[in-house]
């Protein structure tokens, strides 16, 4: 399997990401469902706190990917849901700093939502992985 990045345009690199991505050759695909702050006994972890709650639901999307012997080297695609886009961009760093150890930059589509399945939580991650 190969990737190679499409990027019409610099500007969404400096943002940790790339425009698009073309995935070609024998691959298994992992579809992942969203992943939020959730403790493994499925109760909401970190209210009121963005940075953690990020954080946790990075965890919570490695667990998915290391179930299929992946990592978060193979997402080529993440959805991020918020319920507070500006609170976000003061915590994306969290989010940057593990994609970027991971030397990854997969396609991103970030959206404002008025609440998540459980009101508490403020962050949900949505990731497409292909090894």
């Amino acid at each position: 399997m190969s990737r190679t990045a499409i990027n019409p345009w610099p500007w969404s690199l400096e943002m940790g990401y790339n425009q698009g991505e073309v995935v070609s050759g024998p691959a298994r695909t992992l579809f992942c469902a969203g992943q939020t702050s959730m403790s493994s006994a499925g109760q909401p972890q970190h209210i009121d706190d963005m940075a953690a709650q990020l954080a946790l639901s990075l965890d919570n999307l490695e667990a998915v990917l290391h179930e299929a012997d992946m990592t978060l080297a193979n997402l080529v695609r993440l959805s991020v849901y918020t319920t507070d886009v500006d609170l976000l961009f003061q915590h994306y760093g969290v989010l940057a700093a593990r994609l970027g150890a991971a030397r990854v930059a997969p396609t991103t589509t970030m959206l404002g939502v008025s609440r998540l399945a459980i009101p508490v939580l403020m962050v949900e991650l949505e990731g497409t992985a292909v090894a």
